[in-house]
């Protein structure tokens, strides 16, 4: 069973509820028939019920709401003042965002437990996304920052665990600093042992192996390392790492023979952005690999982002790997 696969059938054994606000993007839409029709999770969309049944999708089993006609728009505005008044919330701005802005409804139906998780951003930016996620539901307790990695999967392949990796972060922090490294490094770890229930093998990705090259930004990644090795002294990680040497054992022979890491790694930790987010789609587009994400980690509850250039399976994807996450929040 391929990996999705078994994301899926995971999803089937404990239903949860997502939102989908992008009932404007048929992607979307047509994504929600086969998830209902495939029994993956229960699905909220956010929307104009006329122009949402304009598509002639079987969506019957799906729950439609209107923010301009629902019971519970008035409660969510009178929620979303009492979140947001340090904030100069009032009554006139909470009802604009909740009317005209459907990620703020869907992190009100999160908040107030009518829904347990949010997948958008196929046609919306990821600021879109996380700034009324962040507002609303805000971070997971003693998780200082929100970091986005792309859940990969490579075809043929037996580098990782079998193709499968994580990147991080390829989707949010421009430049973290050694303390957000860390950060990004054990929930990154933590976040594959959950979803692919195996133990993670974190690298700290540069283009330096060891000590063959001398930078500030490598420093970086060397201070980092060894905060997350004493804080986590059961995790395996290592670095900083070539990504040859990181995922290819007879490199890692030559590279860096004493690591127990190297040539075994399946979370890759980019030391930037630009890294990350260049990585992952040579990944996707040379070697076929299917990249789902950005998946955010470090928020209260899972709030999703999608690529603007997802499929409809990317997004049937993403839904179930969201579906997966609540799962265990939950438990």
């Amino acid at each position: 069973m391929d990996f999705i696969k078994n994301i899926k059938t995971r999803a089937k054994q404990d239903l949860k509820t997502i939102v989908l606000p992008e009932s404007m993007d048929q992607r979307v839409l047509k994504a929600a028939e086969i998830i209902l029709k495939e029994g993956i999770a229960k699905i909220i969309l956010i929307g104009k019920i006329k122009e949402i049944k304009k598509s002639n999708l079987k969506l019957d089993q799906a729950i439609i709401i209107d923010p301009s006609m629902s019971g519970l728009t008035e409660k969510f505005i009178e929620k979303l003042v009492t979140i947001r008044k340090d904030k100069g919330m009032t009554y006139a701005k909470a009802r604009k965002f909740l009317l005209e802005d459907y990620m703020y409804y869907a992190c009100m139906l999160v908040k107030e437990g009518y829904a347990d998780g949010v997948v958008s951003g196929a046609c919306h930016f990821t600021s879109d996304t996380l700034r009324p996620a962040l507002q609303i539901i805000k971070t997971k307790p003693k998780t200082p920052i929100v970091s986005a990695f792309f859940l990969m999967i490579v075809p043929n392949c037996e580098y990782g665990e079998k193709g499968v990796f994580i990147f991080a972060d390829a989707g949010l922090i421009q430049y973290p600093t050694k303390d957000e490294l860390v950060t990004i490094a054990e929930t990154s770890a933590e976040t594959f042992k959950k979803l692919v229930q195996k133990e993670p093998k974190v690298a700290l990705l540069s283009h330096s192996t060891l000590g063959s090259a001398k930078h500030k930004i490598i420093d970086n990644i060397i201070e980092a390392v060894k905060i997350t090795k004493k804080k986590n002294p059961n995790l395996k990680i290592d670095g900083e790492l070539q990504l040859d040497a990181a995922i290819d054992p007879e490199i890692a022979k030559i590279k860096a023979p004493k690591s127990n890491v190297a040539g075994k790694a399946n979370v890759l930790i980019f030391p930037n952005l630009d890294a990350g987010n260049i990585g992952y789609k040579l990944v996707q587009r040379l070697a076929k690999a299917e990249a789902y994400g950005p998946i955010c980690q470090g928020i209260a509850a899972p709030i999703n982002d999608l690529s603007r250039g997802c499929s409809i399976d990317d997004i049937v994807g993403v839904v179930a790997i969201t579906a997966v996450q609540a799962q265990k929040d939950k438990n």
